[in-house]
């Protein structure tokens, strides 16, 4: 059995444009982009934590970050929610614990 995947919101503030564009590129390898600062990622653990550390490498002391691990219940309900095709289903499964 697969490790454990989970959905994650994923935004930031990063005031260096040169900064700013290597976080992008590597959150693309990550999921997909929602809004001009906003990323979908369904990643594992080991997947979060390895993200984690590669911005942590790229981003300064007044640059913020913020990892929102949404419930399966709220995955659930975020198509009834929003207008028709703004939130596309992910189609991988996920269990969260």
């Amino acid at each position: 059995m697969g490790e454990i995947r989970n959905c994650y919101i994923i935004c930031y503030d990063i005031r260096c444009p040169k900064r700013w564009r290597k976080a992008y590129k590597l959150l693309e390898g990550y999921g997909d982009r929602i809004q001009y600062s906003i990323f979908r990622c369904v990643m594992n653990q080991r997947d979060r934590e390895k993200l984690r550390w590669e911005l942590e490498t790229i981003l300064a002391k007044e640059d913020c970050i913020l990892f929102v691990r949404l419930s399966d219940r709220c995955v659930q309900d975020i198509p009834k929610y929003n207008r028709p095709g703004t939130w596309e289903n992910t189609d991988k499964p996920f269990l969260i614990v």
